[in-house]
């Protein structure tokens, strides 16, 4: 989740927790929480969102920090994908070779 959170606050720091809740789809506790965590590790700052008249309103920037985080996790994920991705085709291609020709040709 926060792979998807910091993912989501780099493309949109404006984004309000319920957006990011939704957007996740889980509750708004749960993102404060994360939020919460994010900024204690520094991968996160707040600020306020100068933009909004509300200025209680905040925007959620990702630190350098953040943004390294948000690199490592997004190539552990793509690592472990296509690692499910060639499991995946592998099983494909095996299943394929033990069908009878004419099932193979039909496709």
């Amino acid at each position: 989740m926060q792979f998807r959170i910091l993912r989501l606050l780099q493309e949109n720091p404006e984004m309000s927790q319920r957006d990011l809740a939704k957007a996740v789809g889980v509750s708004v506790g749960r993102v404060n929480y994360v939020l919460k965590a994010l900024v204690d590790k520094g991968l996160v700052k707040l600020g306020n969102f100068t933009a909004s008249k509300d200025k209680r309103r905040y925007a959620y920037v990702l630190t350098p920090k953040g943004i390294a985080k948000r690199a490592a996790l997004t190539r552990s994920f793509l690592a472990r994908k296509m690692a499910e991705y060639e499991a995946l085709r592998e099983e494909i291609e095996a299943l394929t070779s033990e069908l009878p020709d004419t099932a193979r040709d039909q496709n």
